[in-house]
């Protein structure tokens, strides 16, 4: 039994893994940059994307999210205020997004007129380790009010991140955060990773992160394109 289940999860996996390569190509041939926003619940991912998703806007920069949540659209709808299209994706109790549900959810979306796509992934820290979306970026949220020891704990989802972004700076000194413990973990569990400490509420570190966003778009678009395997 516990053969067959490995054997399924990793069919599962590669197949994921091929619809997530054409994802990243039609990706790459419109021009978009892809970022993967993932974090456990209550991190604040909501509220920086909505802010992210304003300020690139008001800079005349074209940008789109896909939401994922096991149930409701209170986030999809909270985003669509911003003035960017937005799309829902329901997992109904799949604690992860997956390439092929991506893939469901690009229609309409005019991807060759967008500077970003954004995917706000469901709130775990385990599943989504696993599934690559076809992203540029993976970005792992940790808020301040979550412990300093939260990369430790869960480190596969922290290493497989471009960027650490620590939220809700605002709250730091309330929650005590040892902030030195928390950028000596993430070090531990990814050496030299980028770390942007932001509070979306404050606006604290939101032109470091904007900022990181566009130097990061520009450098992969003039990279040549990885040779196929």
């Amino acid at each position: 039994m516990i053969t067959r289940i490995v054997e399924i999860r990793k069919g599962v996996l590669k197949k994921n893994d091929l619809l997530a390569a054409e994802l990243r190509q039609r990706f790459r041939e419109a021009g978009v940059f892809t970022v993967n926003l993932v974090s456990s619940p209550g991190t604040g991912k909501t509220m920086l994307l909505e802010k992210t998703l304003r300020a690139l806007l008001h800079a005349g920069q074209p940008v789109a999210a896909i939401v994922g949540d096991l149930e409701t659209d209170n986030d999809a709808r909270r985003l669509a205020a911003s003035g960017a299209p937005i799309r829902q994706i329901n997992t109904h109790g799949t604690c992860h997004l997956e390439a092929e549900m991506i893939g469901q959810h690009l229609s309409g979306l005019e991807l060759e007129g967008l500077d970003f796509l954004f995917i706000e992934n469901v709130g775990n820290l385990v599943c989504p380790s696993s599934y690559d979306l076809g992203e540029d970026i993976r970005a792992c949220l940790l808020s301040v009010t979550e412990g300093e020891d939260k990369p430790l704990k869960y480190p596969v989802i922290f290493n497989s991140a471009d960027v650490a972004v620590v939220t809700k700076m605002d709250l730091a000194e309330a929650c005590e955060f040892q902030r030195d413990d928390a950028l000596r973990n993430l070090a531990e569990v990814r050496p030299g990773m980028r770390v942007i400490e932001v509070s979306a509420k404050t606006g604290l570190g939101m032109k470091e992160w904007l900022a990181f966003l566009n130097e990061e778009r520009s450098r992969r678009r003039q990279a040549p394109p990885a040779p196929e395997v």
